[in-house]
């Protein structure tokens, strides 16, 4: 966990949401708040309505992240496989913060749409046209499941941590840093259209991410260093 910056992981995750999250997910809020919330009902009870489709795309990325720390887990037993994940995983950031800000198509080439799916076109419809509040759970849910750049970018750090435990840490803090986002957006329509402003905070969370790879990158490096050294010393001795 060590390589993992908390404080940076918040900071590009709620930059980006006001760029990349607003663009990918503000038409389904924009959606959900039209047909599913009557605009008659309190602000408490909307309030209540997105911070339960929030909670639920929370509660999928923190899955995620479980998975890919898991999987991180499995290949990392020594201070040089650490090391090559991270090298892995810094590589992949750098791509990442490339392909967001739209210089490559790294993400486009990696994604796979699960929701071209009928199974899952058929599920979200239903959920979209229920009322009931648990809905808005659920819908938040599946759209955690959406094919998306920025979710990419912290999956690849959440392997990087190489923990079960680390890899729902950073999903769900990446999650609950895109609140306020979301949560906005639900409450003010124009703030999908505010191409400018979205622009503009999507190439500072790219650059940060770039940053972030190149730090992750770092690391990597130190740890193949610091195991050829725990070698040599070894070998000397």
């Amino acid at each position: 966990m060590e390589s993992v910056n908390l404080f940076t992981i918040v900071s590009i995750a709620f930059l980006g949401s006001f760029g990349h999250c607003i663009g990918m997910c503000g038409g389904i809020v924009l959606a959900y708040s039209a047909i599913k919330i009557n605009p008659q009902n309190s602000k408490i009870s909307q309030s209540i309505s997105h911070l339960l489709y929030s909670f639920g795309r929370v509660f999928t990325y923190s899955i995620l992240g479980a998975i890919f720390g898991a999987l991180g887990g499995v290949v990392t037993f020594s201070n040089t496989a650490n090391g090559i994940l991270l090298l892995i995983a810094g590589v992949a950031m750098l791509l990442a913060g490339l392909s967001l800000m739209g210089k490559i198509k790294f993400l486009t080439l990696v994604e796979y749409s699960f929701a071209s799916s009928s199974f899952y076109k058929e599920i979200f419809k239903r959920v979209l046209n229920s009322k009931s509040k648990s809905s808005f759970f659920i819908l938040g849910m599946l759209n955690g499941l959406l094919p998306c750049g920025f979710v990419y970018f912290f999956a690849i750090t959440a392997a990087s941590t190489a923990s079960p435990l680390y890899g729902a840490l950073v999903m769900m803090l990446f999650g609950i840093s895109t609140i306020p986002a979301m949560f906005t957006v639900g409450f003010v329509a124009s703030l999908a259209g505010a191409t400018n402003f979205r622009n503009m905070m999507m190439s500072l969370s790219s650059f940060a991410i770039i940053l972030y790879g190149a730090y992750t990158i770092y690391n990597g490096y130190d740890y193949l260093t610091r195991e050829q050294k725990s070698l040599t010393e070894c070998h000397t001795n």
